[in-house]
């Protein structure tokens, strides 16, 4: 773990050297390689250095980041062309990933926590320096205001666990049960604005409406992540108390997922659609995690990975209209299949998988959440038929009012889809479709 984790280190002198905006990819793609073929045991903990260690939860998500960082680089070109800070934005963008890498690969729970809230700062530069509009200050305010509120509590009561267990260690964590109300609140509320859960959501479409497209991927890919990643660490040393209270948790999930989908038909910006969608979605996972049952943990953890691809794919999408068009909104994006053909077909695929059509990971994930679900109570069938129906109405909304209709007059001049950005769609599009060939690796982590 330490290799790659100085790899990292290492490559940050890259990002201020002349012309090295695209080695700075292309040696994230070869990490990425490199840390695909370790010697992985699926079993239990391995490739332990230090205070690092790596299990298949932390796998798939370190893997997510690098991914997700490399086509984050990808999208930004931009920014590249323009000379508008690239190379601060690409220390950015490495700082951000060993932040993130660091989250999910540390073994101490105080590390975690300091590292969970490290990952804030690049992504709160990355609105505030490279958003549109003028109102990106307001949602980094949001954004860190949410955030920190919700720590603060989740920092004494890991003070309080290492008083009472003398153990920070979270292998050593499954060991204990702390059957406490007020520690567990402590303990998952910062998770469950990370995620976000209804009613506390209100930051995360701010935050994507004001943020640059690299900005958007990082916080649908992988910040969202990091809630239901923690969620699933210190689930296992408060199942006592998770037991009593679980049916809040779900049914504020399942309820607010129905109302959130239902808001998506509402919405007029692109990117804020996209943003609503993902809440409706996590909303599935926090459901499937607070569940404590085998399926559910699997479905939010393939959930999790698939959504991070699915979702930054369609924010790299709007992005792509949005340099054509200077505007996100529904009613001016009409009849892109007049100007686009080819995206087009793009736009289809991944809001296919967006309303977990196969053979994306979605559909897997989105199973195994409602057989966990409809197995705790059968009632909540009816609110999982109605946001999985939803969620195919708001995606089907959206490419038919964006790809068909009369386009708009206003429009001065335009150029056709680059090999950069097809490029950069399909390495979203083709993970995410052919992961589920490996879904019996997925499926036995447990």
């Amino acid at each position: 773990m330490m290799k790659i984790l100085f790899m990292m280190i290492f490559m940050i002198p890259l990002c201020f050297m002349k012309n090295m905006f695209w080695l700075v990819q292309m040696m994230l793609f070869l990490m990425m390689f490199l840390f695909m073929n370790l010697n992985l045991n699926v079993m239990c903990f391995f490739n332990m250095s230090y205070m690092f260690y790596c299990d298949i939860i932390s796998f798939g998500l370190i893997l997510l980041s690098i991914w997700i960082c490399s086509l984050m680089i990808m999208a930004s070109e931009s920014l590249f062309k323009l000379n508008f800070y690239f190379n601060f934005f690409l220390f950015n963008v490495i700082f951000l990933l060993i932040m993130l890498y660091l989250t999910f690969s540390v073994l101490n729970l105080l590390l975690f926590y300091f590292f969970f809230e490290a990952s804030l700062i690049p992504t709160l530069l990355l609105i505030i320096g490279w958003g549109y509009q003028p109102e990106r200050i307001q949602a980094g305010m949001y954004l860190l205001f949410y955030t920190l509120f919700g720590s603060l509590p989740l920092l004494m009561g890991i003070i309080y666990v290492f008083n009472d267990l003398n153990t920070m260690t979270i292998y050593f964590l499954k060991f204990f049960n702390m059957n406490m109300y007020l520690l567990y609140i402590s303990m998952i509320f910062a998770f469950l604005v990370k995620m976000p859960m209804y009613f506390v959501h209100l930051w995360l479409p701010k935050a994507h409406v004001e943020a640059p497209v690299s900005g958007s991927m990082i916080l649908a890919g992988i910040m969202l992540k990091l809630g239901g990643y923690g969620l699933l660490r210190v689930m296992i040393f408060l199942q006592e108390v998770n037991l009593k209270l679980n049916y809040i948790w779900i049914i504020i999930s399942l309820v607010g997922g129905l109302f959130i989908s239902m808001k998506c038909f509402c919405q007029v910006d692109m990117k804020s659609l996209i943003a609503y969608s993902s809440v409706a979605h996590m909303s599935m996972v926090i459901g499937g995690i607070m569940i404590m049952n085998y399926w559910g943990f699997i479905g939010s953890y393939v959930l999790m990975i698939s959504h991070g691809l699915c979702s930054s794919g369609m924010f790299c999408l709007a992005n792509i209209n949005y340099e054509r068009l200077h505007s996100r909104s529904l009613y001016i994006n009409k009849g892109m299949m007049n100007f686009m053909p080819s995206m087009s077909l793009w736009w289809f695929l991944l809001l296919s998988s967006n309303m977990a059509a196969p053979p994306s990971l979605n559909l897997l994930g989105e199973i195994s959440l409602i057989n966990s679900l409809v197995s705790w109570s059968n009632i909540s069938m009816i609110l999982l038929m109605m946001i999985s129906f939803f969620s195919a109405g708001y995606s089907l909304y959206l490419y038919s009012y964006i790809q068909h209709g009369k386009y708009f007059q206003g429009l001065y001049s335009f150029y056709v889809g680059l090999s950069r950005e097809y490029l950069l769609l399909f390495l979203h599009w083709f993970p995410l479709n052919m992961l589920i060939l490996k879904v019996d690796f997925i499926s036995i982590w447990f």
